[in-house]
Parts: C-alpha cells; sequence; structure tokens
C-alpha cells in the first residue's frame, strides 16, 4: 500500500522562488527513502507538503489512501510526524518526559496511555535514562532523539525527517540515523529523510534527487552514487570516502562504490592480496 502518494502535484513560494512543479512522488508502506538536493531543489517544501503544512496550489496528496484536504488534515497528521532542522525550534517543555508528552497530551490521551507512549518512544530512540533531565543541558543529538520521539508518542505510521541531521555533529548524525533506520527495521515505520548529506542516503531502500522542485533522478542509493558526473551538475558531491572509491575505480581496482569505510578497507585487501 502506498503510504504518501502525489500526483501532479505543485506549489510555489512566489515568483522566482521555487518549490515543486507537477510532481509525481510515493512511498510505499515501510519502505525508507531519502531525498537528496541542493538548498533550494525543493526536498524541504516536498516535506511540508506531506502532512499539510504548506497548501499546494494544484494536483492530489494521498496519505494512506486518503487525499490530503482541510477535513483531513487533522487525522493525517496523526499518521505523519515531522522532524525538522532544529531540535530547540521543536522543545515545548524543560524536562524530557514532559517534551515527549506534549503532543499525545494535546491529542486527548488518557494519562495511563501518555504513560506508556513515553516509555515506548524513549526506549525508541535510546533516551529511556534520560526520563527526568533537563532538556537543556543536553547534546544537539540528544536533544533531536527527544524530538524524534516526541512524534513517536502520537504513534504515526511515516516519520519525515527534514534536514534533522543538518545542525548535528558527525557523531549526533551517526545517533539519529541509528536511530532512524532502527524504527524503520524494527518497528516497520515508514521514513522519509530529507538530507543533503549522501552518505546518510546509503541507509534507504531509495534515493530521489530534486532540482528545481522535479526529482531529476531516481533509484537505490548505489545506482545513484554510482553516476557521480551526473550528481556533479546537481551541485551534489560524493562524500570523501565517496571519491576515494572514484579514483582507486579509475586507477584500475576492481572495486564497488561505497560510503562504508571498513567496506572499502576489505575491498581493498581483496584487492591487493
Amino acid at each position: 500500500m502506498k503510504a504518501i502518494e502525489f500526483k501532479d502535484v505543485s506549489f510555489s513560494y512566489g515568483e522566482g522562488e521555487f518549490g515543486i512543479e507537477h510532481l509525481n512522488f510515493e512511498v510505499e508502506e515501510g519502505e525508507f527513502v531519502a531525498v537528496l538536493g541542493h538548498n533550494g531543489s525543493g526536498k524541504s517544501t516536498l516535506a511540508r507538503l506531506s502532512d499539510g503544512l504548506l497548501e499546494r496550489s494544484g494536483g492530489e496528496i494521498e496519505v494512506f489512501g486518503t487525499p490530503l484536504t482541510d477535513k483531513t488534515v487533522y487525522e493525517i497528521r496523526k499518521n505523519v510526524g515531522v522532524v525538522f532542522q532544529n531540535p530547540d525550534n521543536q522543545t515545548v517543555a524543560s524536562i524530557v518526559e514532559d517534551d515527549v508528552a506534549f503532543g499525545a497530551e494535546n491529542v486527548g490521551l488518557p494519562r495511563e496511555e501518555i504513560e506508556k507512549r513515553i516509555e515506548f518512544a524513549l526506549h525508541a530512540v535510546g533516551m529511556e535514562n534520560f526520563r527526568t533531565a533537563t532538556v537543556a543541558r543536553l547534546s544537539g543529538g540528544q536533544k533531536q532523539r527527544v524530538a524524534i520521539a516526541g512524534v513517536l508518542a502520537l504513534k504515526p505510521k511515516i516519520v519525515v525527517l527534514d534536514e534533522s541531521t543538518a545542525m548535528l555533529d558527525p557523531r549526533g548524525r551517526k545517533e539519529i540515523c541509528e536511530v532512524v533506520t532502527r524504527l524503520n527495521r524494527e518497528e516497520h515505520i515508514t521514513v522519509v529523510m530529507i538530507t543533503h548529506f549522501l552518505e546518510e542516503a546509503m541507509l534507504a531502500d531509495r534515493a530521489i534527487v530534486m532540482n528545481r522542485g522535479e526529482i531529476v533522478m531516481q533509484g537505490t542509493p548505489r545506482e545513484i552514487f554510482s553516476r557521480h558526473d551526473e550528481l556533479l551538475t546537481y551541485h551534489l558531491v560524493l562524500p570523501r570516502i565517496g571519491s576515494i572509491c572514484k579514483k582507486l575505480q579509475a586507477a584500475g581496482m576492481q572495486i564497488p562504490d561505497t560510503l562504508d569505510v571498513d567496506a572499502l578497507a576489505e575491498e581493498i585487501v581483496q584487492c591487493v592480496s
């Protein structure tokens, strides 16, 4: 079943400012999709349209077969949780458990159910030992985990991460990617990750590249990264390890494309042994 489907969807911020234009896009239930693109490519617009934070100017959007309209947007938002770039902008309470409970309280769930959801959400992101901690004293990666937990407390079927790792250091990005991958694999939550970090896209089942409001490339992450020269035309550059792979291939080494350091080391050993 399709979790999200865009049918000929358009949106514009105004003259000269690209949103998206006649976009057809779909995500299957349980799928992990990475959406890549440079700033202004339309990827964050796609994220905000998915749960009605922006109103399309044309086309249709469906979530699990239900058309997204003014009448259905409230119910659809129960199924689509969005995590934004800056976790500080999503913090509404000073204590972790209160922050996680906020969304569940606002939809009128009974206290016993809220308690269960706090426990579930904090366990899912590995923050159960920080339940009574002060949010302001957490690291950037920990704050973003709490933001994800707040979304999970609503038990959405879809989680959209809109550049959610962009403000984090490499360690924080790794922490969030591990959490998201586990949620997809173990909880079967549909994930749409908006990112400009190509190494994060390697975690996904499918990757798409956007440019000027259109999908210009689509396939498995390995298929996308194999088209290195084409990525450059869309202002996307392989991370250092990806560039190393390309240089080794150009030098005659028969190694596959990878963004995993350990995997690359093993391939090099096999080639020279």
